[in-house]
């Protein structure tokens, strides 16, 4: 199976070695997005909603670029700096997927850098291209 990288510059850039997603077979693993702009300034200090918005916007790029979307999404993660933002963070992600939902994990993390609350990643489907 081959495997290929997607890279947006609609989403925030990556912030190491890694890639915004690498897409293998029909399947679209997209990295944990942070909750930064396409030029990588973190948006909402101290706003979950805000910072979960950024983080989707930047999610639904990458899909976009892949042949995605977020109705193919299957499985997500999502990393919280306090458990404490999950209503708020819930609310916003319930506005983004519709039923049936992808299949999701939360956990509670130590922290992440500079105010960011949260981070996401996902698992989605991609159409098979022609050959």
């Amino acid at each position: 199976m081959t495997r290929s990288a997607i890279q947006t510059s609609d989403a925030a850039p990556p912030a190491g070695p890694y890639s915004q997603a690498i897409r293998a077979g029909d399947l679209l693993f997209v990295s944990g997005q942070l909750p930064l702009d396409p030029r990588g300034s973190l948006v909402g200090h101290g706003d979950i909603k805000a910072q979960t918005k950024q983080v989707f916007d930047n999610i639904a790029a990458i899909l976009r670029e892949a042949g995605s979307s977020l109705e193919q999404v299957v499985k997500t993660t999502v990393f919280l700096t306090s458990l404490d933002d999950f209503s708020s963070m819930n609310e916003v992600y319930a506005s983004v997927f519709k039923s049936p939902y992808p299949a999701r994990s939360t956990v509670e993390i130590g922290r992440l850098p500079g105010g960011m609350l949260l981070e996401v990643e996902c698992i989605a489907l991609v159409e098979r291209t022609p050959s």
